[in-house]
């Protein structure tokens, strides 16, 4: 056993300190004391606004969130982007005033922030701001101004670039787009390529097969977000993906993934609609959806797709977990066929109806894979742990719907079922892929180790005891086995309850 000792936001001493004085002492006779967790895939962005408490993140031992992911950032904001950005924020009662990375960071900085927070640059957000949702190849010049925001972000302090290719208009970026942009950034100074793959389920194998080539084509390093193979019938399609990441490492690739520990994701109900229906943005697809012939027609293509006797995926598989308006807030924590049966339609038909009641904006969690496929892809070493979840509170205008358990519960999950539980790795492995390695594949600095110098930011738990508790059908419930949570030096949790202090820094460019 040994003492730490911090000084002024970071660890001054690491030894004996049993003849100094201190302001405070903390016994972790027992416990285990690691270096704070750092949330490599999170999507909280303008929530830190909102509420800075951070309070779903904080309760786990998430010191630093990386945000931007997916395609989507919270800046820049002209066009197309604005309007959504704007229209999201009106769920929270948040006034966007502001337009790039600089005045979002800005703001954040003066409403105080628990934990530290970075971001990435979305290549969806940077579409939209210049050509909306339009889903043609972009022109020379607009490829021109894209590259500008992206140079821009970067130098305001994003990370890198994310990608986002299931959503619009990310979607519609090609080989050559992506690839424009990636450089751009690294030259920038952030040679990071953050994707959401095109494919993930019948196409993914050529969809990290694109992620590699815009690394090679750009020279930038690839991360692969939440990793997985959806779909039963894609079931066991991570070994051979993970073997193509190795495979690119040991050619000298810097090429790595996240993964949550969960079996069902998280995304939008509209992510179930055939291409030709949801091309050219919001306004078209509900257009498409209203009329009844096209609903018709697509309803048929929906069961096909979700037949089980073709391996498609039940319809029970879906539970909503959110909508945009109040209107059928009440099927929050339903399934879809259950929906279906309570409007005595189809689940096809009854998912279209939810989508243009609520004008698209329906979540839903799809339990779409198998737990060893989530076992195999925790267990590569190039895998850091990543919530794919915002910074909610337990109470407030951010505890809405029902939302996925792993907003409260994703880290100490990897303790409890994948350590203890199915005995992956050690507690000391799954530390280092929440926080040394993650820090060095998102450049963060000085933080994800206990070393002189290093930020202190320090998480108290039991290794014996830690667990999630929050459920899909009650996600409102923390963690046990975690005692205190430090951020630059200052308690944010104590003995499980959260202190009210809010020392988070924003890390421009991971410093």
């Amino acid at each position: 056993m040994t003492d730490v000792a911090t000084y002024d936001g970071r660890i001054a001493i690491i030894g004996d300190c049993s003849g100094r004085d201190a302001h405070q002492t903390v016994d972790c006779t027992d416990m285990a004391l690691a270096p704070g967790f750092i949330d490599v895939h999170s999507h909280s962005d303008e929530l830190w606004l909102v509420d800075g408490r951070a309070l779903g993140k904080i309760c786990q031992g998430v010191t630093t969130e990386i945000g931007g992911n997916c395609g989507t950032s919270v800046a820049p904001l002209y066009g197309e982007a604005r309007v959504r950005k704007a229209r999201d924020a009106r769920t929270y009662r948040l006034d966007v005033d502001w337009t790039t990375f600089d005045e979002f960071f800005g703001a954040v900085e003066r409403s105080g922030v628990a934990c530290n927070v970075a971001s990435l640059v979305g290549l969806g957000t940077t579409r939209a701001c210049i050509s909306g949702a339009s889903d043609r190849r972009l022109e020379r010049e607009e490829l021109d101004a894209q590259t500008q925001l992206v140079r821009e972000a970067v130098e305001h302090g994003a990370l890198g670039v994310s990608s986002g290719l299931i959503y619009e208009p990310s979607r519609y970026a090609d080989l050559a787009e992506l690839s424009a942009c990636a450089a751009v950034a690294r030259e920038a100074g952030a040679a990071r390529y953050v994707s959401h793959v095109r494919d993930e389920g019948d196409g993914l194998i050529e969809a990290i097969d694109e992620a590699l080539a815009i690394g090679r084509a750009a020279d930038v390093a690839v991360r692969c977000s939440h990793h997985k193979a959806a779909g039963r019938r894609n079931w066991g399609k991570v070994h051979r993906t993970l073997a193509t990441i190795d495979r690119a490492r040991s050619r000298g690739a810097d090429v790595a993934i996240d993964a949550y520990p969960y079996v069902a994701s998280w995304t939008e109900l509209a992510t179930i609609l055939p291409d030709a229906i949801r091309r050219g943005g919001e306004a078209a697809t509900l257009e498409r959806l209203r009329d009844p012939a096209i609903a018709a027609s697509t309803a048929m293509l929906l069961q096909f797709a979700r037949d089980p006797a073709t391996g498609g995926d039940s319809w029970h598989d879906i539970l909503i977990t959110d909508t945009g308006s109040d209107r059928n807030a009440a099927f929050a924590g339903y399934r879809l066929d259950e929906v279906a049966a309570h409007w005595r339609l189809s689940p096809a038909r009854a998912a279209i109806r939810l989508l243009v009641e609520e004008e698209l904006r329906v979540d839903c969690a799809f339990f779409s894979m198998s737990e060893d496929d989530v076992a195999a892809v925790l267990t590569a070493d190039f895998c850091c742990i990543g919530s794919d979840a915002s910074a909610r509170a337990f109470e407030g205008p951010t505890a809405r719907g029902v939302p996925h358990p792993r907003t409260y519960g994703c880290f100490p999950r990897v303790f409890g079922r994948f350590v203890r539980g199915r005995q992956l790795f050690s507690t000391e492995e799954a530390v280092r892929r929440m926080t040394s390695l993650p820090a060095q594949l998102f450049g963060i600095a000085n933080r994800g180790e206990i070393s002189d110098g290093a930020w202190a930011d320090l998480v108290v738990f039991d290794p014996r005891r830690i667990v999630d508790r929050a459920t899909y059908e009650r996600p409102f419930v923390p963690p046990e086995g975690l005692r205190d949570c430090f951020v630059n030096g200052t308690a944010v949790l104590r003995n499980g309850d959260y202190t009210g202090a809010r020392p988070g820094r924003v890390l421009r460019g991971g410093q």
